[in-house]
């Protein structure tokens, strides 16, 4: 899971966070929230080398953390929208090819 909080008072700010964003979802992260994305990885070697990819990508200017959670983790989330229970969010079926 990455979450940032980007500036996006300028014109070249704006062009920055969204070159970011636009790097997450190139390297297979789906949009949770704004500035929340998530991808399912297979194993902590997997998701180091993702989070290397961030790390490359990494603006100069806001703040930007990632935090690794398991599937049993993710799978206790409880999510609302007001008072009323959400549905978690439909996550993509990674394949493996031996």
């Amino acid at each position: 899971m990455v979450f940032f909080d980007l500036p996006t008072e300028t014109k070249k700010q704006r062009k920055v966070a969204s070159k970011f964003r636009k790097e997450l979802l190139n390297d297979g992260f789906s949009m949770f929230q704004f500035s929340i994305y998530l991808r399912h990885c297979l194993s902590r070697d997997n998701g180091d080398v993702h989070i290397k990819r961030v790390k490359q990508s990494l603006p100069e200017y806001g703040h930007v953390g990632i935090i690794k959670i398991t599937d049993k983790q993710f799978g206790a989330m409880e999510l609302f929208q007001a008072q009323k229970t959400k549905d978690k969010p439909q996550m993509v079926q990674q394949l493996e090819l031996f």
